[in-house]
């Protein structure tokens, strides 16, 4: 399989991560409203999500592929599950004209060149052209920025990202980062619902990063 000859593109800067077993709990989810929890912390696929909400067909701008080399910066931890020699891949996701998504997904070479046959296809439908069943399991929360994205999206961040695993046959496959764009909102509503409501909280070390976070978002203005 022919690789771009592409850059890839340094990952976003994590501004807060939820803890690990609030994310697992689904937890983390306090401060977003329903749509923005189901988004983030569900097990849906986010190819067919966006595709509903856009009425477009979902359609992947590559970034670049590349060998990914061991102690790579801002990189899950879950990697490490991977076996290697690892490549990294980078996409824009585009409903029509409109970039909803971008993501970055690490995997072991050789199974890369087994599932990534087609560059342009959505990760999901790649792995679920032969109906094999997988197991997505959402792994982390974060607030990221990067310049190019808000390059793209056309909206200042902070952004919304999430990172999973899928599983085939109990054996990690791949990890994904994705971070979604703001312009979400016009069918999902605020991610933050009512950031008061966080007031009415028992004080307690989850609710502190949830306070937080209910902070820093509308500082944020989003």
């Amino acid at each position: 399989m022919g690789r771009p000859p592409a850059v890839l593109l340094s990952s976003p800067a994590m501004l807060w991560q939820a803890p690990f077993q609030t994310v697992a709990s689904g937890s983390a989810g306090f401060v977003l409203n329903g749509a923005w929890r189901l988004l983030l912390l569900g097990d849906g696929s986010p190819t067919r999500h966006l595709e509903l909400l856009s009425g477009l067909p979902l359609e992947v701008d590559l970034i670049a592929m590349a060998a990914e080399p061991a102690g790579q910066p801002g990189a899950p931890v879950e990697i490490n599950e991977l076996r290697g020699p690892l490549l990294r891949r980078q996409v824009w996701l585009r409903c029509g004209a409109e970039t909803l998504a971008w993501a970055e997904s690490w995997w072991n070479q050789a199974a890369a060149e087994l599932h990534l046959q087609q560059r342009d296809l959505p990760i999901w439908r790649s792995l679920t052209a032969d109906r094999a069943e997988l197991f997505r399991e959402v792994d982390g929360l974060a607030r990221v920025e990067a310049d190019w994205l808000e390059q793209r999206f056309g909206r200042p961040g902070p952004y919304w990202s999430r990172h999973y695993r899928f599983f085939r046959n109990g054996q990690p496959l791949t990890v994904i980062r994705e971070v979604f764009s703001p312009n979400l909102e016009r069918w999902l509503g605020p991610a933050i619902a009512d950031a008061t409501a966080a007031n009415t909280a028992t004080s307690d070390t989850t609710t502190d990063y949830r306070l937080q976070q209910v902070s820093r978002v509308a500082a944020n203005g989003t």
